[in-house]
Protein backbone atom coordinates (compact mmCIF):
# COMPACT_ATOMS: atom_id res chain seq x y z
CA UNK A 1 0.00 0.00 0.00
CA UNK A 2 1.27 3.42 -0.26
CA UNK A 3 0.35 4.60 2.76
CA UNK A 4 3.58 2.58 4.12
CA UNK A 5 5.90 3.19 0.87
CA UNK A 6 7.78 5.41 3.12
CA UNK A 7 8.12 3.35 6.10
CA UNK A 8 8.77 -0.38 3.36
CA UNK A 9 11.61 2.08 1.51
CA UNK A 10 13.65 3.22 4.71
CA UNK A 11 12.85 0.52 7.33
CA UNK A 12 11.24 2.26 10.00
CA UNK A 13 8.70 1.58 12.20
CA UNK A 14 4.76 2.97 11.73
CA UNK A 15 5.68 5.28 15.70
CA UNK A 16 8.79 7.32 13.69
CA UNK A 17 5.86 9.56 12.28
CA UNK A 18 3.71 9.82 15.04
CA UNK A 19 6.38 12.04 17.26
CA UNK A 20 4.61 15.53 17.48
CA UNK A 21 5.96 18.03 17.42
CA UNK A 22 8.70 16.53 14.86
CA UNK A 23 12.14 17.35 16.24
CA UNK A 24 14.28 20.01 14.19
CA UNK A 25 18.02 19.69 13.01
CA UNK A 26 19.68 23.33 12.66
CA UNK A 27 21.70 22.57 8.98
CA UNK A 28 23.98 24.66 8.81
CA UNK A 29 25.41 27.02 5.81
CA UNK A 30 23.69 28.99 3.55
CA UNK A 31 22.93 26.45 1.27
CA UNK A 32 23.00 29.38 -1.97
CA UNK A 33 20.63 31.11 0.22
CA UNK A 34 21.47 34.98 1.52
CA UNK A 35 18.69 34.98 4.03
CA UNK A 36 17.40 32.35 6.16
CA UNK A 37 14.00 31.93 7.69
CA UNK A 38 14.18 30.72 11.53
CA UNK A 39 10.34 29.67 12.53
CA UNK A 40 9.77 30.21 16.19
CA UNK A 41 6.04 29.64 16.58
CA UNK A 42 3.46 27.53 14.89
CA UNK A 43 -0.12 27.68 15.17
CA UNK A 44 -2.77 30.59 15.84
CA UNK A 45 -5.33 31.54 18.64
CA UNK A 46 -7.19 34.53 16.33
CA UNK A 47 -10.52 33.62 15.20
CA UNK A 48 -10.45 35.23 12.16
CA UNK A 49 -13.41 34.44 10.03
CA UNK A 50 -11.75 34.24 6.74
CA UNK A 51 -8.97 31.93 7.78
CA UNK A 52 -8.53 28.42 8.47
CA UNK A 53 -5.31 28.67 9.73
CA UNK A 54 -6.74 27.90 13.71
CA UNK A 55 -8.15 24.71 12.17
CA UNK A 56 -5.38 23.98 10.08
CA UNK A 57 -2.63 24.36 12.98
CA UNK A 58 -4.29 24.25 16.09
CA UNK A 59 -3.46 26.64 19.01
CA UNK A 60 -0.47 29.10 19.19
CA UNK A 61 2.87 27.00 19.94
CA UNK A 62 6.29 29.10 20.92
CA UNK A 63 9.79 27.37 20.45
CA UNK A 64 12.10 27.99 23.11
CA UNK A 65 14.95 30.83 23.12
CA UNK A 66 17.44 28.10 23.24
CA UNK A 67 16.18 26.13 19.95
CA UNK A 68 16.00 29.67 18.31
CA UNK A 69 19.51 30.62 18.90
CA UNK A 70 20.69 27.52 17.96
CA UNK A 71 19.04 27.49 14.82
CA UNK A 72 20.43 31.04 14.44
CA UNK A 73 23.93 30.22 14.86
CA UNK A 74 23.51 27.46 12.32
CA UNK A 75 22.14 29.70 9.73
CA UNK A 76 24.86 31.83 9.92
CA UNK A 77 28.00 28.97 9.99
CA UNK A 78 30.28 29.18 6.93
CA UNK A 79 28.96 26.10 4.28
CA UNK A 80 31.93 24.35 3.15
CA UNK A 81 30.94 24.47 -0.40
CA UNK A 82 29.86 28.15 -0.45
CA UNK A 83 32.48 29.30 2.44
CA UNK A 84 29.43 31.40 3.22
CA UNK A 85 26.58 31.74 5.72
CA UNK A 86 23.30 33.48 5.78
CA UNK A 87 24.15 37.44 6.23
CA UNK A 88 20.20 38.13 7.50
CA UNK A 89 17.69 36.04 9.35
CA UNK A 90 14.11 36.01 9.19
CA UNK A 91 11.62 35.41 12.01
CA UNK A 92 8.49 33.51 10.64
CA UNK A 93 5.66 31.63 12.50
CA UNK A 94 1.92 31.58 11.74
CA UNK A 95 1.26 34.27 14.92
CA UNK A 96 4.85 35.73 14.99
CA UNK A 97 3.69 38.48 17.58
CA UNK A 98 2.11 35.48 19.71
CA UNK A 99 6.07 34.17 20.53
CA UNK A 100 6.20 33.46 23.98
CA UNK A 101 2.94 34.74 25.03
CA UNK A 102 2.38 30.30 26.21
CA UNK A 103 5.08 30.49 27.83
CA UNK A 104 4.36 29.84 31.66
CA UNK A 105 6.52 32.98 32.54
CA UNK A 106 5.05 35.23 29.72
CA UNK A 107 7.46 36.90 27.52
CA UNK A 108 7.01 39.22 24.38
CA UNK A 109 8.40 38.93 20.67
CA UNK A 110 10.76 41.95 21.41
CA UNK A 111 12.56 40.04 24.40
CA UNK A 112 13.46 37.48 21.73
CA UNK A 113 14.69 40.15 19.36
CA UNK A 114 16.74 41.54 22.22
CA UNK A 115 18.24 37.95 22.66
CA UNK A 116 19.19 37.43 19.22
CA UNK A 117 20.60 40.65 18.81
CA UNK A 118 22.73 40.66 22.21
CA UNK A 119 23.71 37.09 21.77
CA UNK A 120 24.68 36.83 18.12
CA UNK A 121 26.57 38.44 15.82
CA UNK A 122 24.00 38.19 12.76
CA UNK A 123 24.37 40.96 10.42
CA UNK A 124 20.86 41.82 10.00
CA UNK A 125 17.18 40.45 11.36
CA UNK A 126 14.21 40.60 9.89
CA UNK A 127 10.22 40.41 10.89
CA UNK A 128 8.04 38.70 8.88
CA UNK A 129 4.41 39.50 9.08
CA UNK A 130 3.09 40.72 12.01
CA UNK A 131 -0.60 41.39 14.16
CA UNK A 132 -0.86 45.18 14.41
CA UNK A 133 -2.54 43.83 18.20
CA UNK A 134 0.61 42.33 19.40
CA UNK A 135 2.60 45.47 18.66
CA UNK A 136 2.91 48.70 21.05
CA UNK A 137 4.68 52.04 21.13
CA UNK A 138 7.23 50.36 23.21
CA UNK A 139 8.16 47.74 20.54
CA UNK A 140 9.25 50.60 17.87
CA UNK A 141 12.29 50.56 19.91
CA UNK A 142 13.53 47.87 18.85
CA UNK A 143 14.80 49.78 15.81
CA UNK A 144 17.81 51.42 17.73
CA UNK A 145 19.69 49.09 16.64
CA UNK A 146 20.64 48.92 13.38
CA UNK A 147 20.93 45.55 12.42
CA UNK A 148 16.89 45.19 12.59
CA UNK A 149 15.92 45.47 9.17
CA UNK A 150 13.59 48.57 8.83
CA UNK A 151 10.78 46.51 7.35
CA UNK A 152 7.07 45.86 9.17
CA UNK A 153 4.76 44.11 7.26
CA UNK A 154 1.24 44.70 9.14
CA UNK A 155 -2.14 42.96 7.52
CA UNK A 156 -4.43 45.07 7.38
CA UNK A 157 -7.29 43.31 5.33
CA UNK A 158 -9.72 45.68 5.10
CA UNK A 159 -9.95 49.88 5.96
CA UNK A 160 -13.38 49.50 6.70
CA UNK A 161 -14.34 48.98 10.52
CA UNK A 162 -17.69 47.61 9.21
CA UNK A 163 -15.73 44.57 7.39
CA UNK A 164 -13.50 44.58 10.06
CA UNK A 165 -15.50 43.64 12.52
CA UNK A 166 -17.21 40.54 10.41
CA UNK A 167 -13.31 39.70 9.53
CA UNK A 168 -13.27 39.46 13.09
CA UNK A 169 -10.06 41.18 13.17
CA UNK A 170 -8.98 42.81 16.76
CA UNK A 171 -7.74 45.90 14.92
CA UNK A 172 -10.03 49.11 13.63
CA UNK A 173 -8.80 51.75 10.61
CA UNK A 174 -8.03 54.35 13.69
CA UNK A 175 -5.93 52.13 15.81
CA UNK A 176 -4.42 51.46 12.91
CA UNK A 177 -2.92 53.97 11.67
CA UNK A 178 -2.39 55.73 15.05
CA UNK A 179 -0.10 52.62 15.29
CA UNK A 180 1.76 53.26 11.29
CA UNK A 181 2.10 56.68 12.82
CA UNK A 182 3.81 55.76 15.56
CA UNK A 183 6.45 53.27 14.20
CA UNK A 184 7.27 55.96 11.43
CA UNK A 185 7.93 58.69 14.55
CA UNK A 186 10.06 55.79 16.08
CA UNK A 187 12.05 54.96 12.96
CA UNK A 188 12.52 57.30 9.44
CA UNK A 189 12.03 55.23 6.37
CA UNK A 190 10.81 52.19 7.61
CA UNK A 191 8.94 50.73 5.21
CA UNK A 192 5.18 49.61 6.10
CA UNK A 193 3.77 46.49 3.96
CA UNK A 194 0.66 45.06 3.96
CA UNK A 195 -2.17 42.76 3.16
CA UNK A 196 -6.13 43.47 1.83
CA UNK A 197 -8.71 40.85 0.80
CA UNK A 198 -10.71 42.71 -1.88
CA UNK A 199 -14.75 41.23 -1.91
CA UNK A 200 -15.08 39.78 1.75
CA UNK A 201 -18.28 39.05 1.93
CA UNK A 202 -21.08 41.81 2.63
CA UNK A 203 -18.72 44.38 1.56
CA UNK A 204 -20.90 46.68 -0.16
CA UNK A 205 -19.39 49.62 -2.70
CA UNK A 206 -19.25 52.68 0.31
CA UNK A 207 -17.49 50.03 2.45
CA UNK A 208 -14.94 49.46 -0.41
CA UNK A 209 -14.60 52.80 -0.41
CA UNK A 210 -13.64 53.52 2.84
CA UNK A 211 -10.88 50.69 2.37
CA UNK A 212 -9.87 52.26 -0.57
CA UNK A 213 -9.09 55.83 0.92
CA UNK A 214 -7.52 54.66 3.92
CA UNK A 215 -5.19 52.65 1.77
CA UNK A 216 -4.26 55.72 0.06
CA UNK A 217 -3.85 57.56 3.22
CA UNK A 218 -1.70 55.25 4.70
CA UNK A 219 0.99 55.32 1.85
CA UNK A 220 2.30 51.87 2.14
CA UNK A 221 5.76 51.16 0.56
CA UNK A 222 3.91 48.20 -1.21
CA UNK A 223 1.94 45.25 -0.33
CA UNK A 224 -0.62 42.30 -1.52
CA UNK A 225 -4.62 41.98 -2.23
CA UNK A 226 -5.86 38.92 -2.43
CA UNK A 227 -9.59 38.35 -3.51
CA UNK A 228 -11.75 36.97 -1.36
CA UNK A 229 -11.73 33.22 -1.65
CA UNK A 230 -14.56 31.40 0.79
CA UNK A 231 -13.03 28.58 2.84
CA UNK A 232 -14.85 25.49 3.93
CA UNK A 233 -15.47 25.38 7.93
CA UNK A 234 -14.83 29.14 7.86
CA UNK A 235 -17.35 31.59 9.60
CA UNK A 236 -16.83 33.85 6.42
CA UNK A 237 -17.90 30.66 3.85
CA UNK A 238 -21.50 30.68 5.53
CA UNK A 239 -22.26 34.28 5.47
CA UNK A 240 -24.75 36.49 3.36
CA UNK A 241 -24.17 38.63 0.78
CA UNK A 242 -21.18 36.66 -1.03
CA UNK A 243 -19.74 39.47 -3.33
CA UNK A 244 -20.00 38.33 -7.25
CA UNK A 245 -16.40 37.22 -8.04
CA UNK A 246 -16.25 39.61 -11.07
CA UNK A 247 -16.96 42.23 -8.52
CA UNK A 248 -13.94 40.78 -6.18
CA UNK A 249 -11.59 40.96 -9.44
CA UNK A 250 -12.69 44.38 -10.49
CA UNK A 251 -12.20 45.75 -6.29
CA UNK A 252 -8.68 43.72 -6.67
CA UNK A 253 -7.17 45.55 -9.56
CA UNK A 254 -8.33 48.82 -8.15
CA UNK A 255 -6.27 47.93 -4.68
CA UNK A 256 -3.30 46.73 -6.52
CA UNK A 257 -3.21 49.61 -8.52
CA UNK A 258 -2.81 52.08 -5.98
CA UNK A 259 -0.24 50.34 -3.96
CA UNK A 260 1.74 50.62 -6.73
CA UNK A 261 1.30 54.21 -6.84
CA UNK A 262 2.45 54.36 -3.20
CA UNK A 263 5.19 51.79 -3.67
CA UNK A 264 6.76 53.76 -6.52
CA UNK A 265 6.15 56.82 -4.27
CA UNK A 266 8.23 55.56 -1.39
CA UNK A 267 10.97 53.82 -3.83
CA UNK A 268 11.60 57.10 -5.51
CA UNK A 269 12.37 58.95 -2.66
CA UNK A 270 15.65 57.21 -2.27
CA UNK A 271 16.81 58.44 -5.23
CA UNK A 272 20.35 59.82 -5.25
CA UNK A 273 20.70 58.27 -1.20
CA UNK A 274 23.41 55.77 -0.98
CA UNK A 275 21.99 52.36 0.66
CA UNK A 276 23.24 48.92 1.94
CA UNK A 277 22.17 46.13 -0.34
CA UNK A 278 22.72 42.09 0.56
CA UNK A 279 23.16 40.95 -3.01
CA UNK A 280 21.12 37.66 -3.37
CA UNK A 281 20.88 37.02 -7.54
CA UNK A 282 24.03 37.83 -9.57
CA UNK A 283 25.09 36.63 -13.22
CA UNK A 284 27.98 37.15 -15.29
CA UNK A 285 28.10 39.21 -18.10
CA UNK A 286 31.15 38.67 -18.99
CA UNK A 287 35.21 38.83 -18.08
CA UNK A 288 34.62 42.30 -16.47
CA UNK A 289 30.69 42.62 -15.30
CA UNK A 290 28.43 40.66 -12.87
CA UNK A 291 24.07 41.53 -13.29
CA UNK A 292 23.33 41.96 -9.64
CA UNK A 293 19.95 42.19 -7.67
CA UNK A 294 19.27 42.76 -4.07
CA UNK A 295 17.26 44.08 -0.94
CA UNK A 296 17.84 46.81 1.11
CA UNK A 297 17.14 46.61 4.67
CA UNK A 298 14.32 48.38 4.07
CA UNK A 299 13.19 45.60 1.27
CA UNK A 300 14.12 47.88 -1.35
CA UNK A 301 15.30 46.08 -4.33
CA UNK A 302 17.83 47.27 -6.36
CA UNK A 303 19.35 46.09 -10.02
CA UNK A 304 23.42 47.28 -10.80
CA UNK A 305 26.07 46.45 -12.64
CA UNK A 306 29.08 45.43 -10.63
CA UNK A 307 33.01 45.05 -10.88
CA UNK A 308 33.07 41.64 -9.32
CA UNK A 309 31.02 38.74 -7.53
CA UNK A 310 29.59 40.32 -4.38
CA UNK A 311 27.16 37.69 -3.68
CA UNK A 312 25.74 37.29 -0.01
CA UNK A 313 27.97 40.66 0.97
CA UNK A 314 26.07 43.85 1.80
CA UNK A 315 27.57 46.79 0.34
CA UNK A 316 26.56 50.33 -0.24
CA UNK A 317 25.24 51.23 -3.62
CA UNK A 318 23.87 54.64 -4.52
CA UNK A 319 20.20 54.44 -6.05
CA UNK A 320 20.42 56.58 -9.15
CA UNK A 321 16.72 55.71 -10.96
CA UNK A 322 13.52 54.27 -10.43
CA UNK A 323 11.89 51.55 -13.13
CA UNK A 324 9.34 49.03 -13.14
CA UNK A 325 11.47 46.50 -12.09
CA UNK A 326 12.75 48.06 -8.99
CA UNK A 327 15.11 50.86 -8.15
CA UNK A 328 18.52 50.71 -10.48
CA UNK A 329 22.19 51.76 -8.77
CA UNK A 330 25.89 52.45 -9.25
CA UNK A 331 28.48 51.63 -7.30
CA UNK A 332 30.61 54.27 -5.28
CA UNK A 333 34.34 53.38 -7.21
CA UNK A 334 36.20 53.07 -3.58
CA UNK A 335 33.89 50.68 -1.89
CA UNK A 336 34.13 48.24 -4.21
CA UNK A 337 37.78 46.00 -4.81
Amino acid sequence: MKDRLVLDLLDLPAETFDLEPIARQPIPGARLRTRAFIKVQDGCDNRCTFCVTTLARGQGRSRTVGEILADVQAAMRCDPDTLAGAQEIVLTGVHLGSWGQDFSSSMHLRHLVETILRETDVPRMRLSSLEPWDLDESFFSLWDNPRLCRHLHLPLQSGCGATLRRMARKTTPQTFARLVALARAACPDLAITTDIIAGFPGETEAEFAETLDFVRKMNFAGGHVFTYSARPGTAAARMPDQVAYPLRKERNARLHADLTVSSARYQTQFLGQVVEVLWENVSELGPRFWQMSGLTDNYLRVHTLAPAHLWNQITPVKIMRHTSRGLCGEFVVDDVN
